[in-house]
Formats: structure tokens, sequence, C-alpha cells
């Protein structure tokens, strides 16, 4: 089953379609050193830089021949969703989901994903929803959707995304994807070198044999630690960090160090025995479970499912973003698992 991927970034959604048996065979998007990263990541896929708005099929058979594309996969950016105006949905500011839509009527295939935040379900009263299912209901599809969270599926992190499944001649059954057991910050973490006495080296080695499944999963095929950098921080703020007790937040410091970052997740640190929260694309307000830093871009893959020879490219900011927009890969596995048996 051939795979294109739209909006791709560095590629968790289609690195967990590829662990699941489809052949990626093209990701694009507007970001060039995510699409490096997704390049050098899957098996001979090709990608396109571009204005997505400007791509049709004409250019993507120009990079992949005549293959035929079985499914479209993707999560086009919600930033900008509009329904200002007499024309509503067609306002220019939604023109990245009408050209996801806009692909899938040029290409027809047997099925599509789409993924995005949770707040797209209700944003405008569900208009937004509604008028994504209705376009691909009148393209001949049968479309449902759900709230998935990602810690449902093997993945250390408490991450929620709305995932919309279309189907030719058929439903698709969200019961049908298998979970897995809970993994923890401390399980999917505690192997990786400390970084206490150094910012760390890349590559790096291992310090510690695998304790757990979910560390001998993401170690498979890796020998080496790579991306796995720390932030440098100052003494003030390691002090602090320091007297932030595991899965604590800045209502557990003094109360003249409460305010140095104002807003809810200020000072939070990750809960050893529980998922993480949400991976963003900065992390500058999440620490470690045990040591006094933000988690590192090695650590934050892990938090994501990202096995450890899946190599980000770029500066480090780069790289954050590049694991932060991702799908988590074994979601995103679990997913395309239960939709193969419908496409078989």
């Amino acid at each position: 089953m051939n795979a294109i991927d739209l909006f791709s970034g560095c590629g968790g959604l289609s690195y967990g379609f590829e662990q699941a048996g489809f052949n990626i065979l093209l990701g694009i998007d507007n970001d060039a050193t995510a699409l490096e990263a997704f390049e050098k990541n899957h098996n001979n896929a090709k990608s396109i830089c571009g204005d997505i708005t400007k791509i049709n099929y004409n250019d993507i058979k120009q990079v992949i021949g005549n293959s035929k594309i079985d499914i479209i996969i993707g999560g086009p950016p919600c930033q900008g969703m509009s329904l200002s105006g007499p024309r509503k949905f067609d306002d220019p500011r939604n023109r990245l989901y009408l050209s996801y839509i806009r692909l899938v009527s040029e290409i027809k295939p047997s099925a599509f994903v789409i993924e995005n935040v949770p707040g797209l379900v209700s944003l405008f009263n569900g208009q937004i929803k509604d008028n994504i299912i209705d376009r691909l209901t009148k393209l001949g599809y049968k479309v449902d959707y759900r709230i998935l969270c990602a810690s449902d599926y093997g993945v250390p992190q408490s991450r929620k995304r709305v995932v919309f499944v279309g189907l030719k001649d058929q439903k698709f059954d969200f019961d049908t994807i298998s979970k897995s057991s809970t993994v923890t910050c401390e399980m999917a973490l505690s192997d990786l070198p400390p970084l206490t006495k150094t910012l760390g080296t890349d590559p790096d080695k291992y310090p510690v044999p695998p304790a757990n499944e979910y560390q001998k999963l993401m170690r498979q095929r890796s020998s080496e630690v790579r991306n796995h950098i720390a932030a440098s921080h100052s003494q003030k703020v390691k002090d602090i960090i320091a007297l932030v007790p595991d899965g604590g937040n800045y209502k557990d410091l003094p109360e003249d160090l409460q305010n140095t970052r104002n807003f809810h997740v200020a000072w939070t640190r990750f809960r050893s025995d529980k998922p993480a929260p949400t991976i963003d694309t900065g992390h500058r307000h999440h620490f470690h479970y045990k040591y006094n830093r933000v988690p590192t871009v090695r650590e934050c893959a892990r938090l994501q499912s990202f096995p450890d020879d899946f190599i980000f490219q770029g500066n480090k900011t780069q790289q954050f973003r590049q694991v932060g927009n991702a799908v988590p890969p074994l979601m995103a596995k679990a997913i395309a698992e239960a939709l193969l048996k419908y496409l078989e």
C-alpha cells in the first residue's frame, strides 16, 4: 500500500505507517530541514518542499512517477482557521485544509487520515469539523473521527489528537485500533545519559542496558545516543528547578519565586510514574523528572515514541520543532495497522 504524507514535517505519522507495512512514497512540507530528516529516516521516500496551495497531482507525479497512491495521510496546520465572511470555509486562511481536500479529490485514494488538535472538533461550534466531513463525504468517502490519546497506544505522553479516517465503501471503526499498556516518563528515559556533569556529546554512549520493553524497542536499531545535548541553564534556574519535586510545579516554589514565570504550566517537573504532558515545539517550561534541566531533543523524541535511530536535522531549535510538531509514531502505527485490515 503506497502512502503520501501532506504537511509531513520530519514524518512521525508516515514513520508509524511505514512500521505497519505501508510504503511511503512522498512527504510534502514547506520546512526544508524537516524534509531533510524525513528523507533520511524513511526508506527511499522522496519529498517536495514548497507551498502546498500551489502543488497539484501533476507536480506529485513528476516526483513519484505513475505509482498508485492508496492512501493520503497528514495533519494540516489549523493556525488561522476562520469562518469569517459570507464564504465561510473558503476564507483564504483555511487554504491549507482546502489544499488537503483538493488533493484527495485529484488523487482519489482508497483512504485518507487527517490528524489535528482536539480543539478543532468544537471550533466555531463544530462548523469546521462538519465542513471537512461534508466536503469529503461529497467526494465519495465514509468519514468518521475520534479524539485519541497517545498514551493509550504505548506512547509515554498524554497527547490528545483528533483523527479523521475516510474509506470508500465502509466506515472505519476506531475500536479496532489495538491499545497498549501505559509507559511512564521514567520507563521511557531512565537509560539515557543523565548529563548532570556535562552538556553531552553527539554521539554519546548508553550508560546502562535497557531496563524494560519500551527501552529495548527504542534501542533496537541503535548502538549510540544522538540529538542528546542538554540546555545550558544558569545556576539560578537550576536552583529553582531543584526546589520542584517529582510531578510538581510553580505552586511548590517559595512565594517570592512563584511569579518568576507567570502561567499555569510554569516550572513543571515531569511525573516519573506517569506519561509526560504534551511535548511542544520549544519545551522550556517542563523539566526532567529527576534532573534539574529541560529535556533534550532525544528525551522529547523518546516521549514522542521516535526510536533512537531516527535522527533529527538542523540546529537545536529546528530539531525541537521537528519532534514537537510530529504525530507520535507508535500511535500512528496502531492506526495504520487497524486501517490495513480494511484495505487489504
